[in-house]
């Protein structure tokens, strides 16, 4: 199974930035699409975007476009989430996540047809003033 470890979470301020990174580790741990995922106080989990092994096809949610991006090192084993013009609703918890299958429709990320095969343990993002 894919080991997943996040760093980079924290504090900062709207309109700030933050990276996140994943570092992913065991068989398989550098193919299929690998991604993250958020989680607000008394929210459902939700998609954030993905990027495939080589980081040629992105995926991002409607509400991130044009402020966070996705990318992936030449081995495949590190994912970074670039989050710019931080928002007090992006205030939630971000896991990284390994698919086992990914598909989207219309351009978009289709939960029906994908599966997550690992999680990482999430870490805290807060921005606030």
């Amino acid at each position: 199974q894919v080991q997943l470890v996040e760093s980079g979470g924290g504090l900062v301020q709207p309109g700030g930035s933050l990276r996140l990174s994943c570092a992913a580790s065991g068989p398989g741990s550098n193919i299929y699409f690998m991604g993250w995922f958020r989680q607000a106080p008394g929210k459902e989990r939700e998609f954030v975007g993905a990027v495939n092994s080589r980081g040629s096809r992105l995926n991002y949610a409607d509400s991130v476009k044009g402020r966070f991006t996705i990318s992936r090192d030449n081995v495949g084993n590190t994912v970074l989430l670039q989050m710019d013009s931080l928002k007090p609703e992006d205030t939630a918890i971000y896991y990284c996540a390994h698919f086992s299958q990914f598909a989207s429709t219309d351009d978009r990320y289709d939960p029906r047809k994908s599966r997550v095969g690992s999680w990482g343990q999430g870490t805290q993002v807060t921005v606030s003033s």
